[in-house]
């Protein structure tokens, strides 16, 4: 498992390479939701996601072998984005995987940062495979992999660096990259502090993992959240859930739109549904936000078209 050492080293890599997103606050989000709330604004970060913390980390302990022979992922969107920015950044040539319903700015932004996508029908993660394996590429795992969890804890050091007072942190989830990551370094540091994940209803591999308590797969997943649409739960992303996460609650697609347009209202940040999911949680009540409570913005890749229907 991932020591706070070994977080610590993947923030000093990407220091200087990728943006130190602020915590943001809004008072009328903190009447709405009786606490006091700070916002982790990823939406800021590098591609607009906080995909490149973990992606550019992999790519940075490539060896030269790996590098040559140019890297894959699958993604929704968001990791294709962030691979593709991160191997144009490193000069690294760069394949994305991604469904053919995948939404088109984000592959728009992949093939922009200079990336092979190509679009599929079926099981994603098959066809990753078998492109992979055929194309000799060095396969990078968009959420299970030691290297891209410690980057992404980096963002819990930032975190706890800008708010020490903090008492709650709720983190978005797909396959379990982000809140394995950032649960970990939160943990490590304060334990005391509570990290509650929130998944799509539609789309909730880690609480079915956790309930099984082994990895699950899901015969599909498609959500208005889909970054957190993820049809698999890591093998090395849940055991760290297990260890540093308290809880992990589901939230319906019609909460995850509300929570849209009312973070979008109140704040003016063009945030995508995956980043609403603790507003949606604290909607609908599942989360009761408490003392000082830090929602991860994770990204804002939207497709407008969905929030003017």
């Amino acid at each position: 498992m991932p020591t706070l050492e070994d977080i610590r080293k993947a923030a000093q890599e990407l220091e200087g390479r990728i943006h130190r997103t602020p915590v943001l606050t809004s008072s009328a989000l903190d009447e709405r939701f009786g606490a006091e709330l700070v916002l982790k604004a990823e939406l800021f970060q590098k591609t607009g996601s906080f995909k490149v913390r973990g992606l550019l980390t992999k790519l940075l302990r490539l060896s030269p072998e790996e590098r040559t022979r140019g890297v894959i992922t699958v993604s929704a969107g968001n990791a294709a984005g962030a691979l593709a920015w991160a191997a144009r950044n490193a000069g690294v040539p760069a394949t994305v995987v991604m469904a053919k319903t995948a939404v088109p700015a984000k592959v728009d932004a992949a093939r922009g940062y200079g990336a092979t996508v190509e679009l599929v029908e079926g099981d994603l993660m098959a066809q990753y495979e078998q492109i992979r394996d055929g194309r000799q590429l060095t396969g990078v795992h968009p959420f299970d992999d030691e290297d891209v969890i410690t980057g992404h804890g980096s963002l819990g050091l930032e975190l706890l660096a800008d708010r020490p007072d903090l008492d709650t942190v709720l983190v978005p989830v797909g396959g379990g990259g982000l809140i394995s990551g950032v649960a970990t370094a939160v943990k490590l540091l304060k334990p005391e502090i509570r990290v509650i994940g929130i998944e799509p209803e539609q789309a909730d591999v880690v609480s079915r993992s956790l309930a099984a308590g082994s990895p699950q797969k899901l015969p599909s997943a498609r959500s208005i959240a889909d970054g957190l649409a993820a049809p698999v739960c890591g093998t090395r992303n849940l055991p760290l859930i297990q260890q540093y996460v308290d809880e992990v609650v589901r939230v319906s697609e019609a909460a995850l739109l509300e929570a849209t347009r009312l973070v979008m209202s109140r704040t003016k940040l063009a945030l995508e549904p995956a980043a609403a999911a603790p507003f949606a949680a604290m909607l609908e009540g599942s989360v009761q936000a408490a003392g000082v409570t830090a929602a991860v913005v994770s990204g804002g890749n939207l497709d407008v078209s969905k929030l003017l229907l």
